[in-house]
């Protein structure tokens, strides 16, 4: 009867993550839905999945690049997701135009990603982060101290230059900082990716999450605040006991004097004048953040431009500042996790299991033990596309059950470092020194951070659950 109930609930998982992008074919979405939840492909299409998550999970001890195994699983996945289509009657261009769809999800999220490498890879060469170390070392802080700095900037940084671009500062920050000292710099990234998360979910513009929330008009944008205090908790809980695993030293101080390279501050200017950008433009032209971010990459380019032909004149036979070498260090391997996750959980949807999902999540489970539940989904599938799959839903709740999702979805993430794009950002940022199983061993604190944050917004926002029932 146990291993019964257990194969049940592994069943509903999986059919949970199956949910994560619409799947009814029509003219106006233009998705493929074969409805076979229980065809012995769609069986198989989530085996793939499950095996290509466990390479992803061992990668430390593998040493197989996390990329790898999804990118194969992802068109494994395409290829029978289109072969049972042609075989049930549907038409190629049906399984194509799904392909299509989920494939611009990706390509969106992936040019917003390169961007923001672009601009830390460019800052990092100018010396920025180095002469940020330098200053933090000459004020004499320790190791700890260090630690609570970088975690309360990425709290209240996060809410304005989203959680991924912050992530990605703050962890240069730390690296540059702890230099060969292994722990502290893993205890820090783990604790930014939950600051990160945590600061991002309760701002519009904080987490693609939150974003897509605030598009679909479900939540008015002042009222995100209303969760600012469980996401406060969310950061201390795990930061508190992660504080006394902290080296009590200071760092080693540099003997040289740092400083930074020509162009470096017009650089971080142009940084934030993108994000600027980037915000205000969606705000008034309602169009991606994609758009602000290549632009802004546009204007950087022409910036080094003209770095380039300064620095070849006056140095003998250098070659300057060169953009596109920028470009080329990004984490490629974490863009191409990203692309095989989305297209394994878009190839995967299209088997039919939204209708299924819906139903067992806010129809038997109810309202808050599902929103509960879907924290716990975006530490194993990546929050956007398990907010992707509610907002299809688009169950009727109250604005208590709307702010209690997009805080779960928001920080939910931080429980595995695989759950987040601050998360798998930072794995390839610190390879070999923060890595899955790195984060796992806190993940317990992380987890009752997040028991902590849930139970306060249901105590500090009662008024706005409107009396609806807590539980089912």
């Amino acid at each position: 009867m146990l291993i019964k109930q257990f194969l049940k609930f592994i069943l509903l998982i999986i059919a949970i993550l199956c949910s994560v992008i619409p799947s009814s074919y029509s003219a106006e979405q233009g998705l493929l839905n074969m409805e076979i939840t229980n065809h012995i492909n769609a069986i198989i299409a989530l085996i793939i999945f499950i095996i290509a998550y466990i390479f992803v999970m061992v990668e430390e001890y593998s040493h197989l690049r996390k990329s790898k195994p999804v990118l194969i699983a992802a068109g494994l996945i395409w290829l029978i997701a289109a072969y049972t289509a042609k075989n049930l009657g549907f038409t190629f261009h049906e399984a194509e135009y799904a392909f299509k769809h989920t494939f611009l999800e990706f390509t969106e999220l992936f040019l917003f990603l390169l961007v923001a490498m672009t601009f830390i890879n460019s800052m990092t060469e100018r010396g920025i982060f180095q002469a940020l170390r330098s200053w933090l070392v000459s004020q004499g802080y320790t190791f700890r101290k260090i630690f609570w700095i970088t975690g309360i900037i990425a709290f209240f940084l996060s809410p304005i230059a989203d959680n991924l671009t912050t992530a990605l500062v703050m962890c240069a920050v730390v690296l540059a900082v702890g230099k060969n000292n292994t722990k502290f710099v893993a205890l820090s990234c783990i604790n930014i990716v939950v600051a990160a998360n945590a600061g991002g979910a309760f701002s519009p513009f904080g987490d693609i999450t939150t974003l897509m929330v605030w598009q679909k008009g479900v939540v008015p944008f002042s009222e995100f605040l209303y969760i600012f205090v469980p996401s406060v908790v969310n950061f201390l809980v795990p930061a508190a006991f992660m504080h006394f695993a902290i080296p009590k030293d200071k760092p080693e101080a540099g003997k040289e004097v740092l400083k930074i390279k020509r162009g470096g501050f017009v650089i971080i200017g142009l940084f934030l004048g993108t994000i600027a950008f980037t915000v205000i433009q969606h705000h008034f032209l309602h169009l991606p953040p994609v758009y602000g971010m290549m632009t802004g990459l546009g204007v950087l380019s022409i910036f080094g431009f003209y770095l380039k032909k300064k620095e070849s004149r006056l140095s003998s036979g250098g070659d300057g500042f060169d953009i596109f070498r920028k470009v080329s260090r990004a984490e490629w391997d974490t863009l191409f996790f990203f692309y095989g996750v989305l297209m394994c959980v878009g190839g995967l949807s299209t088997f039919g299991y939204m209708a299924l999902s819906a139903d067992i999540m806010y129809g038997d489970l109810g309202a808050s033990t599902a929103n509960i539940l879907v924290g716990f989904l975006s530490a194993i599938v990546d929050n956007i596309p398990v907010m992707f799959g509610v907002l299809t839903m688009m169950p009727e709740m109250d604005l208590g059950q709307w702010l209690l999702v997009t805080l779960t979805a928001g920080v939910g993430g931080s429980m595995l470092s695989i759950g987040s794009a601050a998360g798998v950002a930072l794995m390839g940022q610190a390879r070999g020194v923060y890595t899955f199983f790195t984060h796992l061993r806190w993940t317990p604190v992380i987890i009752l951070g997040y028991a902590a944050s849930v139970a306060v917004h249901f105590w500090w926002n009662k008024n706005l659950f409107d009396g609806v029932p807590l539980l089912p």
